[in-house]
C-alpha cells in the first residue's frame, strides 16, 4: 500500500469508525492461514488453558468456535500480528505506534453457531484512553445466512452504551439498549469473501447474526492492537468487574 492508499483508509477509518479493505490477503496467504490453523487446532489447542479455548457443545469438538491468545503459542501467528502489514494498518488508523495483543479464532458451526451480541470492544478492554482496533480477516465466506459482521456507522464517536450479562459463550456483555431507530439507520452489513479484512475502532458498535445454514461455517481471525497512549484503566476495571459478579445470566 501506498501513502495515499494509508491516508485514505484512516480518514474513512474516522469518520465511521471502520474500514472494509477487500482481498487484503490473496488466495495463497489465505491457504497459509488456513494450513496454520489445520496444524494449530491438531497440535496445540489440546494442551492449551481452558479459558482460551471455546466450544458451543464442551462435549464436540467439532463446535470449536472461540480461541484466544493464539500468538503465544505459534510463531506464525505471532509474526502475523508484529512487524506485519496489519501492524501497519493498525498504526495507520489510530495514528500512533501500536501493541500487538491478541490473535484470536472466531467460528460459527453450521446450525447452531450463534449471535454475536452487539458489543464495544472498548467495555472488556478497559483502557483511557480508548485507542484500540480490532482485526478481522474472513476465512470463509459470510453473509447472512452464516453471521456477516454488521457495524452502526459512526456509533465510535458516541460513548459507551449501557452493557449487560448474556448467555453467550466467549461474549458475556451485550449492549442493553440497542435496537433503537436511529441504531438501525445507521446499521450497516459487511458480506465478506475469504481474505477480506475489517478494521473497526474499540468503541464501535458491532455484532454478527447466527449461523442457520445446515453445512457451512464461518471461520474467521480476529487480531487486537492497543495504541501507545492506551493506558489500563484501573477504576473501569474495578466497575467492570463488579458489574460482572453482581450480574446473572
Amino acid at each position: 500500500m501506498n501513502a495515499e492508499q494509508y491516508e485514505q483508509i484512516r480518514k474513512d477509518f474516522e469518520r465511521d469508525g471502520y474500514v472494509f479493505i477487500p482481498a487484503f490477503f490473496n488466495a495463497d496467504q489465505v491457504t497459509a492461514v488456513k494450513w496454520e490453523l489445520e496444524r494449530y487446532i491438531t497440535e496445540v489447542v489440546p494442551g492449551m488453558p481452558a479459558n482460551h479455548v471455546m466450544y458451543e457443545d464442551m462435549t464436540n469438538p467439532a463446535t470449536l468456535k472461540q480461541m484466544q491468545d493464539m500468538q503465544k503459542y505459534s510463531a506464525f501467528f505471532n509474526d502475523l500480528m508484529c512487524g506485519s502489514e496489519m501492524e501497519k494498518l493498525a498504526e495507520a488508523v489510530l495514528g500512533e505506534k501500536v501493541i500487538g495483543k491478541n490473535v484470536e479464532y472466531f467460528n460459527k458451526p453450521p446450525r447452531i453457531g450463534k449471535s454475536t451480541p452487539p458489543h464495544q470492544d472498548a467495555y472488556y478492554f478497559n483502557i483511557k484512553p480508548t485507542e484500540a482496533v480490532t482485526m478481522w480477516m474472513a476465512l470463509e465466506d459470510a453473509d447472512d445466512e452464516n453471521g456477516c459482521v454488521s457495524y452502526l456507522v459512526g456509533s465510535h464517536k458516541k460513548g459507551m452504551r449501557p452493557h449487560g450479562r448474556t448467555s453467550t459463550i466467549g461474549f458475556s456483555q451485550s449492549i442493553t439498549d440497542y435496537g433503537t431507530a436511529e441504531d438501525m439507520a445507521s446499521l450497516k452489513k459487511f458480506p465478506a469473501n475469504p481474505g477480506d479484512l475489517l478494521i473497526h475502532h474499540a468503541m464501535t458498535v458491532h455484532a454478527a447474526g447466527p449461523n442457520t445454514t445446515e453445512s457451512r461455517s464461518r471461520k474467521a481471525l480476529g487480531l487486537i492492537y492497543f495504541g501507545e497512549s492506551a493506558q489500563p484503566d484501573l477504576e473501569a476495571k474495578e466497575a467492570y468487574m463488579k458489574a460482572l459478579n453482581s450480574q446473572t445470566v
